[in-house]
């Protein structure tokens, strides 16, 4: 990866809760600095906006957090973004998922899973590849997923696609393990 576009900042950049945020999220993660809170904390007010959506959708979203790791995953492998890779690799784990689950992942909706998993994975890929979920692929998620979930299923998928697009474009760069 090239230089960072926009460089982490520190506190006269983030302001005071936008750094004090980015520090504790660092110690928590076990790095250093925790690029992606530090660069995109100097949006300020718009940071913490984003913030708040995100946390609705994961970790206190209406999917349960195994499968919100699975479309994280997913989504990150799909559009190469190892920075998202390697943070939900270990939430993924946290949340209950096996290495062995994790590689599938990588491997995608045709690597062994059950019809659930199946369904959310090839939703994840059409809606990354497409933009959009065949009527086919919908009915499989649907069977799985309620519409509030399946509303969600979509902003999540979203949110982490439009995620790695703003990282790779900032060229955010790998964190630091402390």
């Amino acid at each position: 990866m090239s230089t960072p576009r926009i460089a982490p900042g520190g506190l006269g950049d983030l302001g005071p809760i936008n750094w004090a945020f980015s520090r504790i999220a660092a110690r928590a993660i076990g790095v250093h600095d925790a690029h992606i809170f530090s660069t995109l904390g100097r949006t300020r007010g718009l940071f913490r906006g984003w913030l708040h959506f995100s946390a609705r959708l994961m970790p206190f979203g209406t999917l349960p957090r195994k499968d919100s790791e699975m479309i994280i995953i997913r989504v990150a492998h799909l559009r190469g973004s190892e920075y998202e890779l390697d943070h939900h690799r270990r939430l993924g784990k946290r949340a209950g998922l096996s290495d062995d689950e994790i590689t599938r992942i990588l491997e995608g909706p045709d690597a062994g899973w059950g019809d659930r998993e199946r369904a959310l994975l090839r939703a994840a890929d059409e809606l990354v590849h497409d933009s959009d979920i065949s009527d086919i692929a919908w009915a499989a998620l649907r069977r799985h997923l309620d519409e509030r979930q399946a509303v969600a299923f979509v902003l999540l998928a979203g949110q982490y696609d439009m995620l790695a697009t703003t990282l790779h474009t900032l060229r955010v760069q790998p964190d630091v393990r402390a």
